[in-house]
């Protein structure tokens, strides 16, 4: 992509409102813009990072055995009286009545939903197990939006709920998600830590959420230090197999958020593996057995022929608030640091002088050969002063700089910067497309 075709309105000052990094980064970047109190448009470079985010997202369900759909945003209000949950969900629910009087409601979540269609299409227990899954935009009225995407009051959610016969089979459900969400996050060069958590309004009674460590996050995290760099399981993972041991071993030692603390548990942990820290959920999983099953009918015949509610569990990934995560993650004072995943383009292409015949050629010919490898790029082909195009390729954090300009074309060099390091490098302009071009596509190979 040219730059000088792109959108990309950025911004030289930090928005007072904007409390949190990430927030302030996503404006002053031109990833989003605010339509109303919690609610943003996505821009161009943003959206191409939430897609990213999305697609790993989405890969991760597919080799876990979950099955993709999509559900409308709109849902009927009486759905939700079937499981009880209309009246009980709170303010927090975006309700409508359309022209016929007819009860609406802008879906927070979609358990009621999925229960119907599964009940309308199952009937028998050699349907089971079954996991289905969509990427959906939800809304829930938050009483204070606030830190940009992080809490918003419409955002992009991947939820999966599954389906089996017995509670044992649920729990293998339940263990191939939790699998699942630690290499999704990994893949997205965040280190998640699992921590049993309060079910609140969708109920069950186990569930874990998975916590990023951050400066700005919500969430007070106490833990063992050995959690942080457990190895998470690779892509020859068999989630056909015992997932069990491994999801104990990860639960066994001690991880709270300050909702679920319990003082004397903590201090059984040795001191010096004591971690207490601020962190981002980015992640929830729940099962709860028959809870909407039972209310709203949802039964399979099993083995002997009767009728039996299915056990149900829910998996959520907050899509786009991964994104704020990512950046507080990966930041430094001179805007993002992207990993190359999620980058909105790999490599920053700057041309210190267009209209300069060797500065252009060369420029032409990274470019075509970059794309002609599956490499993204976006080549500054703009006038602006050397120094602002550097300070703008910091500011949006492509994972890699290539700068050409005629000066180092005399000596017959370009030169390469990592962004993430801040290491700058002069090579030969074959040295520097082979560098370039090896560290991307290592990186975008799933572990």
């Amino acid at each position: 992509m040219y730059l000088s075709r792109f959108y990309l309105p950025l911004m030289k000052e930090t928005p007072a409102d904007a409390q949190i990094i990430s927030h302030q980064l996503m404006l002053r970047a031109g990833m989003i813009r605010q339509g109303a109190a919690g609610i943003y448009s996505w821009l161009p470079l943003g959206y191409r990072v939430l897609k990213k985010i999305e697609q790993i997202v989405r890969e991760e369900q597919d080799r876990a055995g979950a099955v993709e759909m999509l559900m409308p945003t709109i849902q009927s209000a009486e759905l939700w009286r079937e499981s009880g949950r209309y009246e009980a969900y709170g303010k927090e629910m975006l309700r409508i009545t359309d022209r016929h009087d007819r009860e609406m409601l802008y879906g927070p979540t979609n358990e009621e939903l999925v229960t119907e269609i599964f009940r309308a299409g199952t009937r028998s227990y050699k349907d089971l197990p079954k996991m289905l899954y969509h990427i959906q935009w939800k809304f829930r009225d938050e009483i204070r939006p606030r830190f940009g995407v992080m809490r918003g009051r419409e955002f992009l959610m991947k939820d999966t709920y599954s389906f089996d016969l017995t509670e044992e089979a649920a729990r293998k459900s339940y263990y191939k998600m939790f699998v699942a969400y630690l290499r999704t996050f990994n893949r997205l060069g965040l280190k998640s830590v699992p921590m049993k958590a309060d079910t609140g309004p969708i109920g069950g009674d186990l569930s874990h959420e998975f916590i990023v460590l951050a400066e700005t996050g919500e969430s007070q995290v106490y833990c063992h230090r050995e959690l942080i760099d457990m190895a998470v399981p690779g892509s020859d993972v068999d989630f056909d197999g015992d997932l069990e041991p491994f999801v104990r071993e990860r639960t066994s030692l001690y991880a709270a958020t300050d909702e679920m603390y319990d003082e004397k548990e903590f201090e059984k942990v040795p001191e010096d593996d004591r971690i207490t820290a601020r962190g981002i959920e980015v992640g929830h999983i729940f099962f709860f057995g028959t809870k909407y099953s039972a209310p709203m009918n949802c039964v399979v015949s099993g083995h002997d022929g009767r009728n039996v509610p299915v056990q149900m569990g829910s998996y959520g990934i907050g899509v786009s608030r991964l994104m704020g995560a990512l950046i507080e993650a990966y930041h430094d004072e001179d805007g993002c640091r992207w990993p190359v995943p999620v980058a909105p383009f790999h490599v920053g292409l700057i041309n210190l002088k267009p209209g300069d015949e060797e500065s252009d050629r060369l420029c032409r010919e990274f470019y075509a050969k970059l794309q002609g490898a599956g490499i993204e790029v976006l080549y500054d082909d703009t006038p602006a002063r050397p120094g602002e195009k550097f300070a703008r390729m910091d500011l949006i954090g492509l994972p890699y700089q290539m700068v050409v300009g005629p000066r180092g074309l005399a000596t017959g060099h370009v030169e390469v910067k990592e962004r993430h390091s801040g290491e700058r490098i002069e090579l030969t302009p074959d040295e520097a497309l082979d560098h370039v071009t090896g560290k991307i596509i290592s990186a975008l190979v799933p572990a």
